[in-house]
């Protein structure tokens, strides 16, 4: 192959680099009304009244809206495919506040100022209510988050406004509880993993105007093109077919951006004036009204025998969904089923609620909750070596799942392609784990450990999400690439451009992605779930074959020879020996022009691809951290991945989202905390408070391939965006043990943590 798992250079590199790119601020109509949002100082309270009187006096401001200027139809912000699995239970703007940060007035005006000093004249007066803010104690609470009447839920998911479920269920096979009475061992624990932002570096921005038809054009940063159509037509009550949405480049999303969190508020400005509109959230406030990760609690109970042979594995998670319901119902389910199927049991049980609180809603982050099931998990299996005084590699060779395993907490399906245990032995040659102790003291006094563990994910939402492609051929030979999905800075473009291009057999170079645009993009669900390389890449795939047959077809007729009698070698249309004994040929260049006139073979292919499995890519990971047990500092030395993502289409692509998730997973296990205060309130709202490791603070981040082949992805791809953010939690606080003799069960493991572990170990006071 000439293209496919090759380290081709991202077509918009240059571009970059050189400063080039257009984000949304730069094609925004020049003469936008600036938006802002009034924010609640409470977590739950009623507005009894609202003055905007001064307000609206000031000079430049435009309109400013309250909950009685806005259409009263319950909607969700979460960028989900049909059926919906989110509650309905928003309006764009409501009389009941329910976390600090909810909106409570927009203001939209000529410029900047204007709407700050109009931010500050508006008066508020609350009926302050009393706020769920412990979420063990939120079900069935007598006070409630969403006591309206007007709430819904589309799908059976277990939601219960009147009890403050968001989602309730359970999944299970085996006898359970039979089982574990017959192990020699059950453990049994629980791990809390807190909210965490995605910290992407440009911030929620959407700019919206009004088209010569009328119809509302939305200019947004989004992962979900086509699921903010839908949801911003709801919010407003008007058709979708007055909605279009179009995708500029995004400066990174990491799933926050599947979620609908500053559109409504221009969009509905713009409804409203006639006049362009657009929001740029500051830092502080997509650290406090933005789409952080569920924080979830999960108990995990392993039965186990004296050999180390895991028979049983029992799940529950609590999971925060906050004010709202976005993705709540969804995150919880990977939970468990991306975090038991890693092992052949005898039986499991999952079971989960989902609980409304009065904290900022929560919404998508890579991994997607499959983060927080796998740091339960692999911490207890991690706990069940040390308890057996087994190696932690050998317990998971003895247990793992392996390619041809049916793995019935994954929704029953099969592991079609599974380089698990090569991984997880990569890994660890890559670390050293046989040269090197768990616990290793070096000369400067310093504490050394390590520590281990497997992953798996998913490759898009199966029998729901849809990827779609149009390709076609254009004057002097050169390609279309017509996409839905949506680039974040992860590559998919050059991704979906190599695969079409070994296909058709032309340079790269030929090929020029464009999208997404509603009004001209096929349809996608968007870049989501893992799901852009094997649903989009396959439907890539499927278009440019069929384009090849029709290039084949109207090249055969200008040559004058049936359909069967011509090949394409990408350059050519040529006669074979059916077609006699003399080669007859015709440039790639002409056949795209005879298209034009007086031809009826159309050289333009849609294709779609959705898919009844998702093939799990899988992962190993090995840490090597340092620490200062007199300051609790802890430095990552080295962390070795290995990585079965099928076929890399782009090693070099392939290896920073590694890398990148890799970073993230750092930060969330050492330095990444998000506290409330007593009403609720987030403390960190600025990057001086909210620390995200850089680059150079830790050491080597070295990735390899262990590449398995997936018969239903595009030659041989699964997924890699979500999976590499998984092993550092469980590796690194199992590495934080061996150094320190003492497990955390709560991330993340901060210096001081470490350090008071460090003085109780020595009889010493922590100061």
């Amino acid at each position: 192959m000439k293209y496919v798992n090759a380290p081709v250079m991202k077509k918009d590199a240059m571009a970059l680099v050189t400063g080039k790119p257009v984000y949304m601020d730069d094609v925004a109509p020049k003469d936008c009304l600036i938006v802002k949002v009034l924010r609640s100082p409470h977590a739950h309270a009623l507005i009894e009244e609202i003055n905007i009187t001064n307000a609206l006096k000031q000079k430049g401001i435009e309109c400013i809206l309250t909950y009685k200027d806005v259409p009263h139809r319950r909607f969700t912000m979460a960028g989900q495919t049909f059926p919906e699995p989110s509650p309905y239970d928003r309006y764009i703007l409501d009389q009941r506040v329910r976390f600090v940060g909810d909106a409570v007035a927009i203001v939209a005006g000529e410029d900047e100022a204007a709407v700050d000093r109009a931010l500050k004249l508006i008066k508020v007066k609350y009926q302050v209510l009393e706020p769920v803010l412990d979420y063990h104690t939120a079900k069935d609470n007598p006070v409630l988050v969403h006591p309206e009447e007007d709430w819904k839920a589309l799908c059976p998911v277990g939601a219960d406004n009147k009890r403050n479920l968001c989602a309730s269920g359970m999944d299970s096979d085996g006898d359970v509880d039979g089982v574990m009475k017959d192990c020699d061992i059950v453990m049994e624990g629980t791990y809390h993993v807190k909210a965490m932002q995605q910290s992407m570096m440009e911030t929620f921005r959407t700019a919206t105007y009004l088209d010569t038809y009328g119809r509302i054009n939305i200019l947004s940063s989004t992962q979900i093109p086509f699921h903010v159509r839908r949801i911003l037509a709801n919010a407003l009550d008007i058709p979708k077919s007055k909605v279009r949405v179009i995708k500029p480049r995004i400066g990174g999303g990491f799933g926050a951006k599947q979620t609908v969190v500053a559109e409504v508020y221009p969009a509905i400005v713009t409804m409203k004036t006639g006049k362009p509109a657009k929001i740029i959230y500051t830092r502080e406030e997509s650290l406090i009204a933005s789409s952080p990760r569920h924080e979830m609690e999960v108990t995990v109970k392993l039965g186990a025998m004296k050999d180390g042979m895991i028979r049983a594995l029992d799940l529950y998670t609590l999971s925060n969904t906050g004010a709202f319901g976005e993705h709540g119902p969804t995150t919880v389910g990977l939970s468990g089923h991306k975090s038991i199927p890693m092992y052949q049991t005898e039986a499991f049980r999952f079971q989960y609620d989902v609980v409304y609180t009065n904290h900022m809603s929560a919404g998508a982050y890579r991994g997607y909750g499959a983060t927080q099931g796998i740091f339960a998990v692999e911490s207890m299996v991690n706990r069940l070596a040390d308890k057996l005084g087994m190696d932690p590699l050998e317990i998971r060779y003895k247990n793992m799942t392996h390619e041809g395993d049916v793995m019935p907490a994954y929704y029953g399906e099969t592991a079609n392609s599974c380089k698990l245990e090569d991984c997880l032995r990569k890994a660890a040659d890559m670390i050293g784990w046989e040269k090197k102790p768990l616990r290793q003291v070096m000369p400067d006094g310093k504490i050394r450990g390590l520590g281990t563990a497997m992953a798996m994910q998913g490759s898009a939402i199966s029998n729901c999400d849809v990827g779609s492609v149009t390709i076609k051929l254009s004057d002097e030979g050169f390609y279309n690439v017509i996409v839905g999905c949506t680039d974040m800075g992860t590559g998919c473009d050059t991704i979906l451009a190599q695969i079409a291009a070994e296909v058709l057999e032309c340079p790269i170079d030929a090929i020029t992605v464009l999208g997404a645009d509603t009004d001209s993009s096929p349809y996608d669900s968007g870049s989501y779930a893992s799901s852009t390389t094997y649903l989009t890449g396959k439907a890539t795939e499927r278009c440019a074959l069929r384009l090849r047959e029709q290039i084949c077809k109207l090249g055969a007729e200008l040559l004058g020879v049936p359909a069967d009698a011509v090949e394409f070698d990408g350059k050519e249309v040529f006669t074979t020996e059916k077609a006699g004994d003399e080669t007859k040929k015709i440039a790639l260049a002409d056949i795209a022009t005879a298209s034009m006139y007086g031809h009826e073979i159309p050289l333009e292919v849609t294709e779609s691809r959705t898919a009844h499995i998702s093939p799990p890519p899988f992962m190993a990971g090995a840490v090597e951290l340092e620490i200062d047990m007199e300051t609790g500092e802890t430095s990552v030395i080295n962390y070795a991945a290995a990585v079965d993502c099928g076929t890399p289409i782009n090693p070099n692509l392939s290896r920073l989202q590694v890398e990148g998730g890799l970073m993230q997973g750092i930060g969330m296990a050492l330095t990444e905390n998000i506290t409330r205060n007593a009403q609720g309130g987030v403390r960190e709202n600025s990057l001086m408070q909210y620390k995200i490791p850089t680059r150079i603070d830790y050491g080597h981040l070295n990735v390899e391939f262990e590449s398995s082949y997936e018969p239903s992805g595009p030659f041989g791809a699964k997924s890699i965006g979500e999976i590499v953010i998984n092993t550092p939690l469980p590796a690194i606080a199992d590495a934080v043990y061996n150094a320190v003799g003492k497990r955390f069960y709560e991330l993340p493991i901060t210096p001081e943590q470490i350090a008071r572990a460090a003085a109780e170990k020595l009889g010493e006071d922590f100061i």
